[in-house]
């Protein structure tokens, strides 16, 4: 999953950004609204997480540009002000949630996660293929009764490869949506990290190569 952060206070958004990465998310930071409308502009986040009160182009105006793009992208609102008459206006500018500040981390990544399993074609709550089971809200995943011990990366993959339903995922996409900005798109660790998959999944083997299109999921 990518996520943008756009945060103008500084210790916030680092902390955010830390926080994120320990959860398995690729991030990318924002610290003003003209910076975060340049990296919507070249990059495809699955949610973006957008303070309402930004220097320079104002949070309202940056949740309008995401909505007018149609990009997919989900829009999740935080602010210092939380009434709900302010909690309406944000959602009337198409910010798909809402949370204000102060909060709680918890509750801040379970609402990214709800908003990431909210794509224009819904998944289902949990992605199977074969005895394979991936919970993506209680982060397990399952195979032939026993669970699997993935790192966050690992985790990731596995839940792009089972929510493209059979089709071929490139490296390129992997890399996209599971690292981030700073990630060498001449690294192998797209392959090593499928190679760590395959060896903990086990046989019969799940995880195929598709020569010139990346990798798929499902039992041959």
């Amino acid at each position: 999953m990518r996520v943008l952060v756009v945060e103008d206070f500084v210790v916030l958004a680092r902390s955010l950004d830390t926080g994120l990465r320990r959860e398995g998310m690729a991030v990318d930071l924002a610290l003003d609204g003209s910076e975060a409308l340049e990296r919507l502009a070249s990059t495809r986040y699955d949610v973006v997480v957008l303070d309402r009160d930004l220097p320079g182009v104002h949070g309202d105006e940056v949740c309008r540009r995401i909505v007018a793009g149609d990009s997919g992208s989900r829009v999740l609102m935080l602010t210092a002000a939380g009434t709900v008459r302010q909690r309406v206006d944000g959602l009337g500018l198409g910010a798909d949630d809402y949370l204000p500040k102060p909060f709680d981390f918890d509750e801040l990544v379970a609402r990214i996660r709800a908003l990431a399993r909210r794509p224009s074609a819904a998944l289902p709550p949990v992605l199977e293929c074969g005895d394979l089971r991936l919970d993506p809200a209680r982060r397990v995943a399952v195979r032939g009764g026993n669970r699997l011990d993935l790192s966050p990366k690992e985790f990731a993959v596995l839940e792009c490869l089972l929510g493209a339903a059979g089709r071929p995922v490139s490296a390129e996409d992997l890399l996209e949506g599971v690292w981030d900005e700073a990630a060498d798109p001449f690294t192998t660790t797209v392959k090593t990290t499928i190679r760590r998959l395959r060896v903990k999944l086990g046989d019969p083997p799940l995880i195929h190569t598709v020569r010139e299109a990346g990798y798929r999921i499902g039992v041959a």
